[in-house]
């Protein structure tokens, strides 16, 4: 049972571990994408980092070469030119293409999932394993009576007799 939780953990680190070391802190942003004030352009790149690409959908616009995720970045660099807040262009582009947009979307009902989704899912996988190694622990294991036959032979192996049997 100690071998199966050992087992259990070890696989959780390596899938840890694997997941951080995919994380990083690379930019798509293109040359001719850049504005040349450098506080405009500062304010883009952190405004993409909060945008989700729709095409990628585990991005950030400022992270993703998709077509789609260059598109956003010009449109979003052409509404901060026109003299829009961050938070209308979040507007704008939320009434555009939804909640989801956002990577990190407004709590209200209709986004539950999207916030409470992947921590149900890891716990009830989390669970489903540790229901699989408790009753695995829990059954006995399967004892079969051998037949006569077997028996008379694994006598004979043993060098007994059936005297003593």
């Amino acid at each position: 049972m100690v071998r199966g939780w050992r087992v259990c953990v070890g696989v959780l680190v390596v899938a840890a571990v694997t997941a951080i070391a995919g994380v990083g802190p690379t930019l798509a942003v293109e040359p001719d994408e850049k504005l040349d004030d450098p506080k405009l352009e500062q304010r883009a790149q952190e405004l993409g980092k909060e945008i989700r690409c729709l095409v990628c959908q585990s991005e950030s616009i400022a992270n993703s070469n998709a077509d789609l995720a260059k598109d956003l970045r010009i449109l979003v660099r052409e509404k901060i030119q026109e003299g829009m807040s961050n938070a209308e262009i979040k507007d704008f582009l939320q009434a555009r293409y939804g909640d989801y947009v956002l990577l990190r979307p407004p709590m209200k009902p209709e986004t539950y999932v999207l916030w409470y989704g992947p921590a149900v899912v890891t716990a009830l996988g989390a669970l489903g394993i540790g229901v699989f190694f408790w009753r695995r622990q829990r059954r006995p294991a399967a004892q079969q009576k051998l037949s006569a036959d077997e028996q008379r032979r694994l006598n004979d192996i043993l060098g007994e007799s059936d005297d003593q049997a």
